[in-house]
């Protein structure tokens, strides 16, 4: 095994989440894998192996917790700047995954997604993506969706091209173009009424968005947490959302109750 035993976190001392109350939509940055690993004086794939282990606890509290949509950034269209060694491990990783966890999510009732520009991975990181959603297709339950090969620009950029192809050929009058169109021509289209995330949360006291849904987080509320991706257990993941909930979200109006105040 590449990894330590985590320290355990005191449950008691967390704010307190209202399982009444839980976001449809989470979108986490999993950030801190490498520094976790330093830390522990391993090499970096054994944070990103310890990551692939916190990924399938988080899934299934949040599939218990009643999440709709629970959406991951595995990897950005930037991440293939990284040494070619820790890139070729990444790459593996859908597989290595898949294989272990399709049969749990089958039993949690959750299903694959992806969304990114897949085409351009390897073929056999194509196939482990592609089986995964074909075997919990019918599942019915959270909706477990990778950012795989995503970047918030070009996914723009691949959407207004394809809204301009339909100017040019005729079918669509640049003013007919609106939110809604553009909601429909991005990576996020099949989630439907829980495409925009409700919270996102970045792990390892990171605060930047790295081009990870520019356009769908417009409304959303960022919670940041220290603790990096491999130390996140259910009880930080649970502190996380408690600590949306306490947001007032006004959507640039006001609450019912301050409308009287100057």
């Amino acid at each position: 095994m590449f990894f330590k035993k985590q320290k355990t976190v005191v449950t008691d001392q967390l704010p307190q989440l209202d399982k009444t109350r839980i976001p449809n939509h989470v979108a986490v940055i999993m950030d801190g894998n490498g520094r976790w690993a330093k830390r522990q004086n391993l090499p970096r794939v054994a944070g990103h192996q310890r990551g692939m282990e916190v990924v399938k606890d988080i899934t299934k509290a949040a599939s218990d917790l009643g999440v709709k949509v629970l959406t991951l950034y595995a990897f950005s269209t930037e991440n293939w700047k990284r040494p070619e060694m820790e890139v070729g491990f990444l790459m593996k990783l859908p597989g290595k995954f898949f294989d272990t966890f399709v049969p749990e999510l089958i039993e949690k009732n959750v299903r694959v997604n992806v969304m990114g520009y897949i085409d351009q991975l390897p073929v056999d990181t194509q196939r482990a993506v592609n089986d995964a959603i074909a075997q919990t297709a019918n599942n019915t339950g959270m909706v477990l969706n990778f950012a795989l090969n995503y970047g918030g620009r070009a996914e723009i950029v691949t959407g207004v091209q394809q809204i301009a192809a339909q100017v040019a050929a005729g079918e669509l009058q640049p003013e007919e173009i609106n939110d809604a169109m553009i909601d429909a021509a991005l990576m996020t289209a099949p989630l439907g009424e829980f495409a925009d995330p409700d919270v996102l949360i970045r792990t390892s006291g990171e605060m930047r968005l790295s081009n990870f849904l520019l356009w769908q987080l417009a409304y959303a509320e960022f919670v940041f947490i220290d603790e990096h991706w491999p130390e996140v257990t259910p009880a930080v993941f649970e502190k996380a959302l408690a600590m949306y909930q306490a947001r007032d979200r006004r959507f640039g109006g006001i609450a019912e109750n301050q409308s009287d105040k100057k």
